[in-house]
């Protein structure tokens, strides 16, 4: 992990309320998540200025993951 990468190891069910978090604070490039043995599930870009309607598939792909995992990692790539 380099030093312009945060984890975070949460619940399945926290999943889509966490990647919310992140995407509000603004300082996201990119966003990959990880399956309890450390396989990428799957990752998508933040862009500066996205709008809700542009978000929407991907979070409901999150909700559709978080509830196949029990446990998971955000690994959030900064600007």
């Amino acid at each position: 992990m380099t030093s312009n990468q945060e984890e975070f190891k949460i619940s399945g069910d926290d999943l889509v309320r966490k990647v919310k978090e992140i995407i509000k604070e603004g300082n996201a490039r990119m966003i990959i998540i990880k399956n309890e043995e450390g396989k990428e599930i799957v990752q998508f870009p933040v862009t500066i200025g996205v709008v809700g309607t542009i978000l929407a598939a991907p979070l409901a792909a999150l909700g559709a993951i978080a509830a196949l995992v029990s446990n998971c990692t955000i690994v959030v790539v900064k600007r």
